[in-house]
């Protein structure tokens, strides 16, 4: 007996309607958005009428919307975001992606929630709690192996959704209160600082510098398009693309990269399917490096690799393009295999170890004739993070969906009949009467002509079948009109047929006990409706957020990045012992413009680095006996 198979949704980011219409044109599955309100990205709120305009678009593919309120919330908003919840519900929403578990004891409609990756999805004990609690949908630590991904599938049945592009968080989401720490901007409220990308000292016990200026705590972008069918095998249902602040062109070129990956993993494996419905075509072929990245990682997902890093910048490098290979007056020759183009941004590391970037004014052959010409050396690595002829095809449609249909048609005895069925099994019929005539001309391939001009809509004709009994006169206006009103019927059908997802509210039992009898801060619970939550599934001791009672001296990030590692000074996977005093900290100072003495420090503030070695996370059992870092602040003053 055969299996049913898995559907695979390739979920995409979109800041606003437009970057949504096209992940939807370009191959997403589904899309998440943001709120009017309360989304964790704070810069990226969409209107209802938005969001009601692209679930109408995605739902005629069949592709889903979730939309993100995953912000904690305080006690002042919880009726607001009721409201709201209803709204969105309204509007033709198919989820929530939340973190605040206040909201599941609001008065909500029958909408699926998804627990988002900052609830910290990192245990099978967890997930299968959330899955009991009603989630249809949990979000995983980006932080998680294979193995630790298979463990919580084979532990669960609830779909199971990972990150597999973009920007990288070096704590675990939902986990780090650095930016509410120094400045009362909380990621947990969606207003994150980003300090992780700031450039730092590393200073050790004594004082003694070991790295100076460089940002040790920003990561790599993460790509892990040759892993996705490991990822399917291990559980996962889910393939979602980090981007709610990308532009339409990061979104076009990513999705449509990963379409391409994806549809190339389903082709050959039966046991999983496409969860959504259409073929997109494009104008261009995808390139994943041709988008913002700062270099690729696959993230320990198959254990720590050598280099997860991006400590030189935490802009965008591109993708390599050569070496600079003789320097001639305000010229250069590049020895590579990619082509350059006049109007392109090259940058490449200056010997101060700085990006620095330039605009290529014109291209002969392989010598480069920058608009001014930078201080480069032979043999340095160059970068190309703006491709000019790229971003034309970008800028224009790049890519068409399109669902096929199978167009029959009859003659009856008052008329002509014409059938319409699309590859989802939506069908229509409709009945023209007609006073028929023999014609003069054979029929049949204008017939077929007029019917398959379905230019603008969402179908293309995979078939067209003309069955008549005689060679009776049809003509072109009135294909033309009957096609036109098949396609309105068939658009209609679509609407209708539309299966969206409902759910029934669990309710709150402590026969679905919570993993943990006690929770600090990290709970991250700001409002009264989150506790009665948890104490309702046993909790016994709950501490407010953070972001309600700022505390000095804890831990304010939980990372797997290991600075020790990355150093070269692991016990576990490295021989050398470091020349260094622990513990380290990362000192981060301002001076005041053009002044260099103590007192021009405007702001200043160290980091202590300490090992945590209390895990919350079980690992393989190769795996570093560090299980993760702490970042601790130790010291904050201003002048």
């Amino acid at each position: 007996m055969q299996t049913k198979s898995r559907p695979i949704e390739l979920l995409s980011p979109a800041k606003d309607l437009n970057c949504g219409i096209e992940a939807i044109n370009h191959g997403a599955d589904a899309v998440y958005i943001g709120a009017p309100k309360f989304g964790a990205r704070s810069a990226a709120g969409n209107s209802l009428e938005d969001i009601r305009e692209l679930c109408e678009y995605a739902h005629l593919y069949e592709a889903r919307i979730y939309v993100t309120l995953n912000t904690i919330l305080k006690e002042e908003e919880l009726e607001e975001a009721e409201r709201m919840i209803w709204d969105l519900w309204r509007v033709g929403t198919d989820a929530l992606i939340i973190q605040d578990m206040g909201i599941t004891r609001l008065n909500l409609p029958p909408i699926p929630l998804h627990a988002s990756t900052q609830t910290d999805n990192r245990t099978p004990e967890k997930v299968r709690f959330l899955e009991a609690a009603g989630f249809t949908q949990v979000v995983l630590a980006r932080e998680l192996s294979l193995n630790e991904i298979r463990r919580i599938s084979e532990a669960t049945t609830v779909p199971l959704e990972v990150f597999v592009h973009g920007a990288l968080c070096v704590s675990y989401s939902g986990q780090c209160y650095l930016s509410a720490a120094l400045s009362g901007r909380s990621a947990n409220r969606g207003e994150c600082a980003q300090y992780c990308r700031l450039p730092y000292t590393m200073v050790d016990a004594t004082g003694t510098e070991i790295v100076t200026h460089k940002h040790l705590l920003s990561l790599k972008d993460m790509n892990r398009s040759d892993q996705l069918e490991a990822l399917l095998d291990a559980g996962v249902s889910s393939l979602k693309i980090e981007g709610r602040l990308k532009d339409a062109g990061y979104v076009k070129n990513i999705t449509a990269y990963y379409r391409k990956k994806l549809d190339a993993v389903l082709s050959r494996r039966p046991e999983y399917r496409r969860a959504s419905a259409g073929r997109s075509t494009y104008t261009f072929e995808p390139v994943a490096e041709k988008s913002f990245n700062r270099g690729f990682t696959p993230f320990l997902l198959e254990g720590r690799t050598a280099d997860i890093t991006a400590f030189n910048t935490p802009k965008s490098l591109g993708e390599p393009v050569g070496t600079v290979k003789e320097i001639k007056g305000n010229s250069f020759t590049v020895a590579g295999l990619k082509q350059l183009n006049n109007g392109d941004g090259l940058v490449f590391f200056n010997r101060k170890g700085e990006l620095e970037g330039f605009r290529v004014n014109r291209v002969e052959a392989n010598r480069v004739f920058p608009l001014d010409m930078p201080q480069l050396a032979p043999k340095t690595p160059l970068y190309r993070n703006f491709d000019q002829a790229f971003d034309k095809l970008l800028a224009k449609p790049s890519a068409e969906r399109k669902l096929s249909v199978e167009i029959e048609f009859l003659d009856n005895p008052f008329g002509f009949t014409l059938c319409m069925e699309d590859e989802t099994g939506a069908r229509i019929m409709l009945t023209e009467p007609f006073a028929k005539e023999l014609a003069r001309r054979e029929q049949q391939d204008n017939i077929r002509t007029q019917l398959s001009k379905l230019g603008n809509t969402p179908f293309e004709a995979s078939k067209v079948v003309v069955g008549l009994s005689e060679n009776w006169f049809v003509p072109s206006s009135l294909l033309a009109d009957m096609r036109r009103r098949g396609v309105e019927m068939l658009l209609e059908a679509r609407r209708a047929r539309y299966p969206r997802e409902t759910v029934k509210r669990v309710q709150p039992s402590v026969s679905i006990p919570f993993p943990e009898r006690q929770l600090t801060y990290l709970g991250n619970v700001a409002n009264g409706k989150a506790r009665s939550f948890y104490q309702d599934h046993g909790v016994e001791q709950i501490d407010p957020a953070f972001e309600l009672s700022p505390r000095k001296d804890v831990p304010l990030m939980f990372t797997k990045h290991c600075l020790r590692y990355s150093m070269g000074w692991c016990p576990t996977y490295q021989k050398d012992k470091s020349p260094y005093k622990e513990p380290y900290y990362l000192l981060y100072k301002i001076r005041a413009s053009g002044c260099s003495s103590t007192a021009s420090i405007v702001r200043c503030w160290y980091l202590k680095v300490e090992n945590y070695e209390n895990a919350i996370v079980r690992t393989d059992k190769n795996d570093c006996p560090v299980k993760e870092a702490m970042i601790r602040l130790t010291k904050v003053f201003q002048q």
